[in-house]
Formats: structure tokens, C-alpha cells, sequence
């Protein structure tokens, strides 16, 4: 029986339903302390004074620390702009100026209200676009000196943290000369993670190193960020991994950890424990970005886009952690799915006095690919041509290019994703059938597997299990609690509950890019297979000498040892295991991974920070919805996906991926609400007020998953956790439009705006 493909039981299931796991918000050590931050009140401004004497003399207090009791270094994940806390200026509404350790969080936060601040106030920049302008106030006016952490520098300057712009000449003259111009704009809002876990650390100063106990998804980018801050060397950070409850990309960067780790030294040593409430979590999450994408064709008679011109903002917030990276979206979305001509794109990060934004499960890509298949609708409208008849008619192919210049193969997926929803929901020859205010969308997408290398080790122990070592995280997905478990099962001839994956250590285990952009299953899948095939050799190596034969005519089948042709067991693996363990050495194996570099052309853009898409993969979506028209409320009544999958390696995983991550991007579609007031705070600021959906809102998420092996995963698969996020708000909004014959070109798609569409005029 092959273990590829099944529902195999997660390894954390009874733990995590019997309320056994302990998650790093759960976490404790004797002797703690609590940690309290104080954060910024205003969103901009000078830091005249922080005054911590009064706090110091508070009962339980046993430290205090702001600007003055650190290191003047910055950190950052591409660029270093960050202090750790405020030294001369307060730049968004929760930035930390002082910490606080105490015997209890009642005294700390006792302590933190003690602190005696003064703040100018400034007049704070909350649009990316007017933040971009150059006569805007400079938010940060020393960033000529900051320092980029990977090495040679990028585009920048004033406001624009990143900027990526590709200009091929003659772009212009193509527009002055076009039968039909179509021009939209299209904006988004920010989406907050929601992950029920709020973030969280214990963290402890001993022997003259940090030990940091947290719930991360990237361990080792959590020590290097701790370590930039403390102004250590890397190594004087470990980083203990503990379950997540819940990431999404929230916790890719640092958070609360090195303030933990600060107020631990200063402590003398005790541990101190800094957890996040809800509303301190929301209020400054790096959560998705915002963004303003511009986006104009010029079109022949025949529909074909002979150019395209697209300029985007997007909101880096205050600091810019890993965001410089997203800058490229803009120039690979914008002219990605459809044949197009020549292709102009600018993609502008922008300083803005707001929390600082991040990673969210596909990352730029849900804003990106709204603005591009809504604009193809408009382009449609314009021709009287059938949406989907269009979009096949001028679909990429075996041999096209992205703008990067990267070929593509494998697009018969794409096609063959239109196909296999239309076999579900047929598109043709449903007009005649059309409902006032029921309306359909169907839109596209190419993604990519993140490329970053990951390794493990595996032991086998005395009584035949196998111990692995890794700094791959789960973050929920089953990839390590399901997936790689399965792969070493199916490699080696064992069963997959006799795996046990350990919880990351930076001490322990090699480097590991974290449980981010759906590689964990495909790249440690490829560790795992290594790792797993070096065992193998080992074993029945060890086997052949203690039962006096060949080793090539040994196999492993459920654990146990026969001779290739027969049925009867010669010896089991923990036989092997104690011999070779007192023989002097015991069963090892050490694999890693990281998924090829893509041939691309680099003289195809400025500042292309991200510069291909890994491993790419093909996806369609279709929504139906109901408007009201009385209320503008929208229930997104059917939802079908195809997915192409590599291969599927836990059906049940993947399964609850499509239907997580659908369910995900209707709340940012329809729900989910961050706005900030003139003044810098967020409006929407508990999870009262931002409003996540519910199961009443959510349909049955019908998918079929497209399998063709792929020779850069395990056993075929890729990534698969992050692709169905991506699709939602643009079939969706295409549905709206549709039902109501007017266009829809923002996210969230509220109520209101549905009324206001209704009142105004159309394509």
C-alpha cells in the first residue's frame, strides 16, 4: 500500500483535540517575569522625552528599558531601518518606546503607565500615494544611511522604500496609436492575519546568549532579526520553536521576541515573557499591504493587448522588513495569464506612518491578480466579447515568456483548469438562463513555490522509529505533521506514525527557510527523500552483514527486513538498530533541498528583488454570488477550484488547504475591514470591529486537484498551501460586477458599495 496520496493522520492530531499541546502563548519557565511595552500614542511625531525612573521604583519591577539602555543598531529582514524601540521620532500608532519586567502583569502594566513620555506630534501620512509625491515629509530623512541587509543596495529614495520598473521603449507611441485604450484603478485594504494565536515569547539571558522560546515560522530569520537588534553575533541567539497556532505569514519576522530577550539581561537573567493581547496584536501586525494599482491596455481590434502600463503603490507601513521583496509583484502579475505586447510596470513601496506591514499567505499576489482579471473583463466589455471566450482565445502557452523573460511549460494545466471547472459549473450557453443580481466570475492565476534551501537529519532509534531533525516548522498546514512524514514512510518501507518530527532548535538543527510560500512539503520533502534513501542504504547494509547475505537482496516492508521474492520477515528494524548503535555508530541520515534557480532575463527590470517564479503552478477559479439590491449585501453562493497540485501526497491536507484558504480570502473579499483615521489609529482595532467571516458565509468549496508529476518535488508535489488564496477577491468582484452591470474595483467589496455602484455609471 502506498502512503502517497492517502489521508494519513496528522502526527499532532490527539495532542492538539485533546488539549495536550503546548503552544508558545502557553509556554512558561520558572521563575518569569512579565513583559509589558509601552507603545506609541500618536502616529507621528518627535520623542522628546521617555522618562523611566518613576517606573523603576514601581513594586515588582525588576527592569526598565527604552532607546537609551540599547545598542543604537537597526534591524531589518532586506533593509536595516528598525530600532527596537523609539530613540528621537515615533513614526505609527503602537510603536514601542520602553519595556517593562515585573512579578506580575498587573505590575508591569501598573509600571508601563508610570513612564513619563513627551511627544511633539506630527501630522501623521497615512496614503501611500501621497506619502510617494516628492514634496511628502520625509519619514525617515536619514535612509541614505541604512544599510541593506543581503548586500548590494536597490532602488530607493525619500518615501519609496523599494521601487522595481521595467521600461522596454516605444510603449507610448503604442497607446497614441491604439484602436481602444481601457484604463482602471484598483485598490485593496489591508488583510490581518487572524491567526487565534496571539504573538508571544519567553525569552532568557543566560551564560551570555539569548534563548528565545517562541511560535515562529522561520526560526532561523527570528535569530539573525534578534540578533541585529541585541547587536550580537547570530550564534549568541537560539531560537526553541514551539506549536503554532496559526501564522499565515504573520510570523515570518520578529515580533515581541527581542524586547523579551532585552528585558531578560537587563532582568539579570530571569526569564521574561511578553504575549501580545488581541488588540496590541491587531493593532500593529505586519499584516497584509494595501495597495493602489493603475492599470491601462492598449488593445487591437481583435482583442489582442498590444501593450500595458501598470503603476502600483503599496503600503509598506512604517518599516519595511521583507516588503522591499513585494515591490516586484506589480511587474510579474501584471502581465502574467494573457499574451501581451510590450509591457511597462513600476511597483512603488512606500514609507507611510502606519504599523509596518508583511507576508501574507501569497503575499501581494490576491491584490495583484484582482486588479489584472477585473481589468480583463473591462477589456471584454469594451469588445462585446464573452469573458471566458476571451480570456482562452488570448490564454499564454508552452513556450510564452513572463516579463521576466522566464519560459513557460506546463500551461496546458491552465487550460485544462477552465476545462475541468466547466465540466462542473458549464459556462456556455448559460446567458439565456441569467437571474437579476446573480452574477459569475472566472479568473486565472500562475504562482510560484518559494525556491529558499531547507535541510533535516534523521535517526534510527533502538526500537525501530525514526527521529528527524529540522528547523522546517508547521504552521498548521500538516506539511510536517502529515506530509514529510508520509514521504520518509514511503521511502524508506515503514509507516508514517513511526516518524517523529522534533520541534526546531537553531542550536541543533541546519538552516531552514521556514514554513512560508508552500515549500515545506516540497523542499524538505526533497531532504526527506535523501535523508531517507541514506538510511535505507545504511540499514540494509547493516542487515546484509548480520544475516550473512547480499544487501542488494534485501528490502524494508512495514518496518521489517525479507529477502526481495519472499513473504517472510527476516528481521525487524530495531534488530538493526541496537546492532549497529552497539556496533559504535548509529543510523543516520542528513539531507537538503532547495528548489533550482530559473533562467529569466536580469536586464528586464530595475530593483527586480524577487526575480522568478520557482516551480510555477496553474489555477482557476470560478465564483457564482447574489446581490441584494435593497441591502447590497453579497452571499457567495457557489465556489469551484482547480488546482494544480504536482501530485497529492495527503489528500485530506490538501483538501483543507483549498477550503481554508477560500474561506480566507472571501473575508478579506467581503468582510474583513483596516482602516486607519486621519490620525494614525486604526479604526477596526478587535476583532469586534473587524469583522472575520463566519461559517454561515463561507459555501461548500468544490475543487478538483490537476495532477502531473513534477520532477522538482517529492514524488511529483508542490506547494499547495498558498495558491487558493489568491483568486478570490478577483472572481468575486468579477461576479459582483456582473450581477449588478457595474464595475467593482476595490476590495473589500462592502454593502455600500454595491449601492453606490448601482446609483453611478458602468463600463
Amino acid at each position: 500500500m502506498s502512503h502517497i496520496g492517502s489521508s494519513a493522520i496528522r502526527s499532532d492530531a490527539w495532542s492538539k483535540v485533546n488539549g495536550e499541546t503546548v503552544y508558545a502563548y502557553d509556554y512558561k519557565e520558572a521563575g518569569m517575569l512579565y513583559g509589558v511595552l509601552l507603545r506609541s500614542p500618536y502616529a507621528a511625531g518627535k520623542l522628546l522625552r521617555c522618562d523611566l525612573a518613576k517606573a523603576r521604583a514601581m513594586p515588582g519591577v525588576r527592569a526598565a528599558i527604552g532607546a537609551a539602555d540599547m545598542p543604537p543598531t537597526l534591524a531589518g529582514w532586506s533593509i536595516r531601518d528598525t530600532p527596537l524601540f523609539a530613540r528621537d521620532r515615533v513614526r505609527y500608532v503602537g510603536e514601542p518606546i520602553a519595556a517593562i519586567a515585573a512579578d506580575s502583569l498587573a505590575e508591569a502594566r501598573a509600571a508601563a503607565t508610570a513612564i513619563e513620555l513627551e511627544i511633539e506630534p506630527g501630522t501623521p501620512l497615512i496614503d501611500p500615494e501621497a506619502a510617494a509625491r516628492p514634496d511628502a515629509p520625509l519619514l525617515h530623512p536619514d535612509w541614505k544611511d541604512y544599510v541593506p541587509t543581503a548586500g548590494s543596495d536597490f532602488p530607493r529614495n525619500g518615501n519609496i522604500a523599494a521601487e522595481c520598473s521595467a521600461d522596454p521603449g516605444g510603449v507610448d507611441a503604442i497607446f497614441d496609436a491604439a484602436p481602444l485604450v481601457v484604463e482602471d484603478l484598483f485598490t485593496t485594504q489591508r488583510q490581518y492575519q487572524a491567526y487565534m494565536e496571539p504573538k508571544s515569547a519567553v525569552a532568557i539571558y543566560r551564560a551570555g546568549r539569548y534563548i528565545i522560546h517562541s511560535g515562529h515560522q522561520f526560526p532561523f530569520n527570528l535569530r539573525d532579526r534578534a540578533a541585529q537588534f541585541l547587536g550580537v553575533a547570530t550564534t549568541d541567539v537560539r531560537v526553541i520553536g514551539h506549536a503554532i497556532g496559526g501564522g499565515f505569514g504573520g510570523k515570518l519576522d520578529y515580533s515581541v521576541e527581542p524586547h523579551a530577550a532585552a528585558l531578560s539581561k537587563a532582568a539579570s537573567g530571569r526569564p521574561v515573557k511578553i504575549a501580545n493581547s488581541r488588540v496590541e496584536d491587531l493593532a500593529t501586525a505586519n499584516c497584509r499591504e494595501s495597495t493602489i494599482v493603475k492599470m491601462r491596455s492598449a488593445v487591437d481590434g481583435d482583442g489582442n493587448i498590444l501593450a500595458r502600463d501598470v503603476e502600483a503603490y503599496m503600503d509598506n507601513g512604517a518599516y519595511t522588513g521583507e516588503m522591499s521583496y513585494m515591490a516586484s509583484f506589480p511587474f510579474h502579475c501584471g502581465a502574467i495569464n494573457y499574451r501581451v505586447g510590450k509591457f511597462r510596470a513600476i511597483g512603488k513601496l512606500v514609507y507611510t506612518n502606519t504599523p509596518p506591514t508583511g507576508a501574507m499567505r501569497g503575499v501581494s499576489g490576491p491584490a495583484m491578480y484582482a486588479a489584472l482579471e477585473n481589468h480583463m473583463d473591462h477589456i471584454a466589455a469594451k469588445l462585446g466579447a464573452d469573458r471566458r471566450e476571451y480570456r482562452l482565445r488570448h490564454l499564454v502557452g508552452d513556450g510564452d515568456t513572463l516579463p521576466n523573460g522566464q519560459v513557460l511549460a506546463n500551461t496546458k494545466l491552465l487550460r485544462r483548469g477552465f476545462d475541468e471547472i466547466e465540466k462542473i459549473v458549464p459556462w456556455r450557453g448559460a446567458a439565456k438562463d441569467r437571474v437579476p443580481y446573480k452574477g459569475r466570475g472566472l479568473a486565472a492565476a500562475i504562482w510560484l513555490v518559494n525556491p529558499l534551501p531547507g535541510a533535516l537529519s534523521m535517526k534510527l532509534e533502538e526500537d525501530g522509529t525514526l527521529s528527524v531533525i529540522t528547523a522546517a516548522t508547521d504552521n498548521g498546514t500538516g506539511a510536517l505533521a502529515a506530509g514529510v512524514p508520509q514521504i520518509i514512510a514511503e521511502t524508506l518501507g515503514i509507516r508514517p506514525e513511526q516518524v517523529r518530527i522534533s520541534d526546531p532548535d537553531t542550536d541543533v538543527a541546519a538552516w531552514d527557510s521556514g514554513s512560508q510560500g508552500g515549500r515545506t512539503t516540497q523542499t524538505i520533502g526533497l531532504a526527506a527523500i535523501e535523508g531517507a534513501n541514506q538510511l535505507r542504504a545504511k540499514i540494509l547494509e547493516t542487515a546484509g552483514q548480520l544475516l550473512q547475505v547480499d544487501a542488494g537482496t534485501l528490502t524494508i516492508d512495514d518496518g521489517k527486513i525479507r529477502i526481495e521474492g519472499e513473504t517472510k520477515s527476516r528481521m525487524a528494524l530495531s534488530e538493526v538498530a541496537m546492532a549497529a548503535t552497539f556496533g559504535g555508530a548509529s543510523i543516520q541520515g542528513t539531507g537538503g533541498a532547495a528548489l533550482p534557480a530559473v533562467p529569466f532575463n536580469p536586464g528586464c527590470a530595475n530593483g527586480l528583488l524577487f526575480p522568478f517564479f520557482a516551480s510555477p503552478t496553474y489555477h482557476v477559479h470560478y465564483a457564482e454570488v447574489e446581490v441584494s439590491p435593497v441591502s447590497g449585501n453579497i452571499d457567495v453562493t457557489r465556489y469551484v477550484v482547480a488546482q494544480d497540485v504536482g501530485r497529492v501526497i495527503n489528500s485530506a491536507c490538501v483538501e483543507g488547504q483549498i477550503q481554508g484558504a477560500v474561506a480566507q480570502s472571501i473575508g478579506m473579499t467581503l468582510y474583513e475591514s483596516m482602516r486607519f483615521a486621519d490620525n494614525g489609529r486604526l479604526i477596526e482595532n478587535n476583532l469586534q470591529f473587524y469583522r472575520l467571516p463566519l461559517a454561515v458565509d463561507i459555501p461548500k468549496v468544490e475543487y478538483v486537484t490537476m495532477e502531473l508529476d513534477n520532477i522538482e518535488g517529492p514524488f511529483g508535489a508542490k506547494g499547495s498551501g498558498e495558491a487558493p488564496i489568491l483568486l478570490p477577491p478577483a472572481v468575486i468582484a468579477s461576479a459582483v460586477a456582473d450581477a449588478i452591470g457595474k464595475p467593482i474595483c476595490k476590495i473589500p467589496v462592502t454593502p455600500e458599495d454595491v449601492l453606490e455602484a448601482l446609483d453611478g455609471d458602468g463600463f
